[in-house]
């Protein structure tokens, strides 16, 4: 029986966000020069024509993946996070441990979070002289709570800049051992809240 249009077009939304998570992966593991559209391809188990029906060029395919890392779930629970009316302590907390659940949970958050800061580090600074980190939304928000907490007395003091950059770097170490090496030894959110909350554990 001949599938509905709208059972087709569920198929290629379907086809097109496997190639993009699949890519994602690749190209955190492989960057963007080391990626090859057709060994992308048969990694996927797909043809190489079928991701050139999706996508124009390796160009088109890493900019539609660069999207999807910037608007994925990690930002979004961010935003959410920053908004609520909670201690910044309660904040740190909350975060520290969904960011090591989901790098133990996740293989695709993890390929976000290192491609993320890959690309970050690739840009040039901003007109400000500042580093392209330091203008991501990710790291503002993290900042955010960084500076609320120092208003209360619960964050250590320093750039808030400085020290988002300080957290989401040990989150991209961590991002790597869980892409690049096996049995890798994970540290617990109470490390990761130790590099922000004064006197944690």
């Amino acid at each position: 029986m001949p599938k509905s249009a709208k059972q087709c077009a569920a198929m290629r939304d379907e086809m097109r966000a496997r190639i993009l998570r699949e890519s994602l992966r690749y190209f955190a593991r492989n960057g963007f020069a080391g990626t090859r559209v057709a060994d992308l391809a048969r990694g996927i188990g797909i043809a190489q024509g079928t991701i050139y029906r999706y996508f124009d060029s390796k160009e088109d395919l890493f900019a539609s993946v660069r999207e999807l890392v910037a608007n994925g779930e990690d930002v979004r629970d961010l935003k959410l996070l920053a908004r609520l009316p909670l201690p910044a302590k309660a904040k740190v907390r909350r975060l520290s441990s969904t960011v090591l659940e989901r790098l133990a949970d996740n293989e695709l958050f993890a390929a976000s979070v290192v491609l993320n800061t890959q690309i970050m580090l690739e840009e040039e600074p901003g007109a400000d002289g500042r580093p392209a980190p330091y203008r991501s939304e990710l790291y503002a928000l993290t900042a955010r709570i960084v500076e609320q907490g120092q208003r209360e007395g619960s964050v250590a003091a320093g750039d808030p800049l400085k020290l988002a950059d300080y957290f989401w770097g040990v989150a991209y170490l961590y991002a790597l051992k869980r892409l690049f090496t096996a049995g890798y030894a994970m540290i617990d959110a109470a490390d990761l809240e130790r590099t922000l909350l004064k006197g944690a554990r």
